[in-house]
Order: C-alpha cells, then sequence, then structure tokens
C-alpha cells in the first residue's frame, strides 16, 4: 500500500505541478511512475 501511496502522491504533483502538460505527457509520466513502484516494490520485496 505504501508503494501504492507513492505512486499516486507523484501522479497528483505532476497533474497540480504541470497543468498545461498533453495527455500524452500524462500517460508517460504515469508509466515511469508506475516502473519507478514496480522497482521499489523489488528492492524493499513487499
Amino acid at each position: 500500500m505504501t508503494i501504492y501511496i507513492i505512486w499516486l502522491v507523484g501522479v497528483i504533483i505532476w497533474n497540480y505541478g504541470v497543468p498545461q502538460a498533453t495527455p500524452l505527457e500524462d500517460v508517460l509520466v504515469a508509466i515511469i511512475l508506475s516502473l519507478i513502484s514496480m522497482l521499489l516494490k523489488k528492492y524493499f520485496k513487499i
């Protein structure tokens, strides 16, 4: 659950921090954040 919260906070920060981003950029950042969350799960063995 902690990893999901980190991912969610990252998405929220992105959406409010870069409001002029295109939908494609939003999707790309969500994918990147998802990959980071997968790496965190591996690293912390959750």
